[in-house]
């Protein structure tokens, strides 16, 4: 049971931190992203910066090059990416870390399936059959939770 409570409360920890660093931010993109978007958005991410070229080489099913602009200046539009021109091309890079969009979409996430109740999200996830954790994580997630302790959270 003191197990439980642990995965309990650092889940929760999680969930509030990432609430806390959402309430804090300014202007946020657009949140929907389209299949092909979302696609685009994660090849940018793990090249960094990218042109509509590369986009194009990693897009599984890609595709016409046109259409890849398209999609790139939909994203631009939205505000996930920013663009600057090198020898005749775009070259493409996120607005924002992967970190903060993450905690965007988890806190859609949590809105959408689950009230906004971090206590709902929290209790699926430790129902789900795939709920354990390695020594090292149960440290690190006490260890958060003893942090949270000391600053009151």
């Amino acid at each position: 049971m003191p197990l439980l409570c642990a995965k309990y409360l650092a889940v929760l920890l999680t969930f509030a931190a990432a609430a806390n660093i959402l309430a804090s931010m300014s202007q946020t993109p657009d949140p929907t992203l389209s299949r092909r978007e979302t696609q685009i958005m994660d090849i940018v991410y793990a090249q960094g910066e990218s042109s509509a070229a590369d986009v194009l080489a990693a897009l599984p099913d890609p595709p016409s090059y046109s259409s890849v602009r398209a999609l790139l200046a939909i994203l631009v539009e939205k505000g996930h990416l920013t663009h600057r021109s090198e020898q005749g091309r775009y070259i493409y890079a996120p607005t924002r870390r992967r970190a903060q969009v993450g905690r965007s979409a988890l806190r859609r996430v949590l809105n959408t399936f689950f009230e906004g109740s971090l206590e709902k999200a929290v209790a699926a996830l430790l129902q789900g059959s795939d709920a354990s954790l390695s020594k090292d994580e149960l440290q690190r997630l006490a260890q958060l939770i003893q942090q949270a302790r000391k600053e009151g959270r």
